[in-house]
Formats: C-alpha cells, structure tokens, sequence
C-alpha cells in the first residue's frame, strides 16, 4: 500500500505538452489548486517556466508529478514535438524536490479516467451506457500531436500502459483518403495516424485537399482559423478537411479500441476535439468508430466521449504521486 505524504506538504503537477504547459499545486494529494498556464515557447525549458511558475505561487513543492509529450526512458527526456531536453535528476536538485516522477502525457490521461464524472465528459454517437465493472479503458487525443494510451485494470488499481501509438502508419478507408495519403508522401516519407490527427495534420490535410481539387491561391492560415471557418460554415474547403479529420479521427479510434480491448470506453482527449466539438458530433466519427467489419457489433458496443474537463492530466499526475508514494 502506497505511503501516504504528511499533511501540509505540497505537491506540484504538471502538463507539459509541445505548445502549452500547465502547472498546478496539490497539498498532499488533494485537488488541484493556483492552476497557471504558460506557453513553452516563452521559456528556455520546463526549468525555468516552473521557476517562474513557483516564485509566482510562493510554493515550496517536496515532490512533483509532470506529464510530459513524449516516450520517457532513462534520465534525459526529449520532447517529441518541442525542442526542451532536460535530466530528470538535475531538474529535481533544481527544484529542490524529494521527489521527481516524470510520465507520459497520456499516461497521466489515462490514469484520470476513472475519476471523471459525468459532466467532464460529452458522449459521441447515440448514448451507450459505460460498461458495469472494471473494463480496460482507452484514450487518444489530437493536439500539437496525437497521444495514446491505456488504462487495464487489475486487483489493486489500475496500470496505465503508454505508447507511441499516434504513429503508427495511416490505414486510408476510402479513394479520397487514398489520394490524400498519396499527396501527403510528396512532403514525408511515412504518412502516420499523426501526420493527419493533429494541429499541423489538420493544416496539412487543408492544404492536400486544395491541391487534389485544383485550387490556386489558398491562404497561408493554421489550424485554428480552419477550425473557426469550418464551424461558422464560411469555408467550403475548411469544412472538407475538417470532415476528413473527424472521419480519421473516428477510424483510429475504433482501431484503438480493438487494439487494447477497451470495451469500458474509449475517450477523446486533447485540445482540439473539444473545440470542433459540434461538426463532431455531426461528422462520421461515430459511423467510422464502428465500420470494423466482423467487429462491428464489438466496437458498436463501446462507449465515446469527448473529454472537456479542462485539466484532467494534472488529476492523472497527483494520482501517479499517490500510487507511487
């Protein structure tokens, strides 16, 4: 059984992805509070923007759970989509920390699902009770790139169970995911699920389904101005790639699901699928979740919503701490 912290004893948290990183404090595993957001960008590493963070707050963590984007082995940690690379132990003496656990993004996801409540989530399709009992768990999210992750059960707890999964090769469906992965080949050599399910992946997809049509003279414009024209309805185009994505998005979900079992419920984290949050609703998603061939009644049996609760990653981090006390 996991030791706990002695009381008044603070904890840190945080959620350090390749644009934003958000931090938070936790007296000795209770909610979050004093939550900052920053942007990476601003700062030379996750160091100096928890320094900043902290002579902010006045705090003086003893221990600290960071959630970070990408795969962590070893002491040194590099940022899949971010330039950051640091020493997990030279960033605890740093700090002056006790104690320092670094995890996946994901990971710390994943291990918040069975704290969510009902109104942390938006369910997609029409409404599937969450299965009775204890039943693996899944979760997958565009933002500045695609994350996955697991969350299995066992006798004690839960074991959440991290991978790079955003990377694994794009299956296309149709003939015009087919012409967009052929188009995508022209800039990379291995169009994977992330190449598409992702902030720049949906500039990209943008971009591909302009030159598939003919179009000449399309703007310079990222992906939260596709989204803001594809949800007021002004942009033909950005409505397109926006279908595309949702479509994709709904194809390797179901692939998810059947990957890890997940028959509790697969969740759509992230940045970006909340604020597309209507035109997902009415997309393919769903259609695309449960098109599995002779799965299709087990993937049609499986529960997805969209997580809007705005830091969930950070509950998934002080849960980390409790477990490993």
């Amino acid at each position: 059984m996991a030791r706990p912290e002695r009381c008044g004893e603070q904890w840190l948290v945080a959620d350090i992805g390749g644009t934003r990183l958000r931090a938070a404090l936790s007296d000795g595993g209770t909610p979050i509070h004093t939550l900052c957001e920053m942007e990476c960008a601003a700062f030379a590493g996750p160091g100096a923007a928890l320094d900043a963070y902290l002579a902010q707050t006045g705090a003086k963590p003893v221990a600290a759970g960071l959630a970070v984007a990408g795969p962590v082995a070893g002491d040194e940690f590099r940022f899949t989509n971010n330039p950051w690379v640091f020493s997990q132990k030279a960033l605890r003496e740093h700090l002056g920390l006790r104690r320092l656990l670094l995890l996946n993004d994901f990971e710390a996801l994943a291990l918040a699902l069975p704290s969510l409540t009902a109104s942390d989530l938006h369910p997609l399709g029409r409404p599937i009770p969450r299965a009775e009992g204890r039943l693996p768990l899944a979760v997958l999210g565009p933002g500045t790139g695609l994350g996955v992750a697991a969350l299995m059960p066992h006798a004690h707890g839960w074991t959440a169970l991290p991978g790079e999964g955003g990377h694994i090769g794009f299956a296309p469906q149709d003939d015009l995911e087919r012409e967009i992965d052929r188009v995508l080949r022209r800039a990379v050599t291995r169009v994977s699920n992330e190449t598409i399910l992702c902030g720049a992946g949906l500039v990209a997809l943008y971009r591909a389904l302009a030159a598939i049509e003919g179009r000449t003279g399309v703007p310079d414009i990222g992906a939260a101005d596709i989204a803001q024209l594809a949800l007021a309805g002004t942009e033909a185009l950005a409505l397109r790639a926006v279908d595309v994505f949702c479509a994709v998005l709904g194809a390797v979900a179901g692939d998810v699901a059947l990957l890890t079992g997940a028959r509790g419920g697969v969740f759509i984290g992230g940045g970006i699928a909340p604020r597309l949050l209507p035109l997902l609703e009415a997309s393919r998603f769903r259609t695309r979740f449960e098109d599995k061939g002779m799965q299709r009644d087990y993937a049609g049996a499986i529960a997805t919503s969209v997580i809007v609760a705005p830091v969930p990653a950070l509950a998934g981090a002080v849960a980390a701490l409790r477990a490993n006390a």
